[in-house]
């Protein structure tokens, strides 16, 4: 394959475009991506993220994920924090999608924390068996 599916858009330091109203750090989730001859899978890592606070969005060719993590503890009964490095925050990461996406058929699931979404291969970007006939 010459060209890439799907393009890794980020570094080390986070520049979200939508604007963070509450003061919170946000985390680059790591990821996985795995290449399938028909689809492009794409394993996030989002510990403590509910799927109701998850959003994924494809704007032109920029996929988009977001997440938003809950404080754990907020409802302690008769219990005080005495030792905390868990954070409270939200997850962002973004990528460049190719034309050789389905866009029309991306699928996103989650379950434990890991959210995996499905970017099928466009019919055109599929591995095709070329029938060789028989010259008269």
């Amino acid at each position: 394959m010459t060209e890439k599916e799907l393009q890794v858009v980020d570094g080390n330091e986070l520049t979200a475009s939508s604007q963070n109203v509450r003061n919170l750090p946000v985390f680059v989730p790591p990821v996985d991506i795995c290449e399938y001859e028909n689809e492009v899978v794409l394993l996030a890592d989002m510990p403590g993220v509910p799927m109701e606070n998850v959003e994924i969005d494809l704007q032109g060719d920029q996929l988009t994920i977001k997440g938003r993590v809950n404080p754990e503890y907020e409802n302690l009964d008769h219990g005080r924090v005495i030792w905390r490095e868990w954070q409270e925050g939200g997850y962002y990461r973004q990528f460049t999608v190719s034309s050789h996406i389905d866009r029309e058929k991306i699928e996103a699931k989650m379950k434990d924390g890991v959210l995996k979404v499905v970017l099928p291969k466009a019919q055109s970007a599929k591995p095709r068996k070329i029938e060789i006939k028989y010259l008269n």
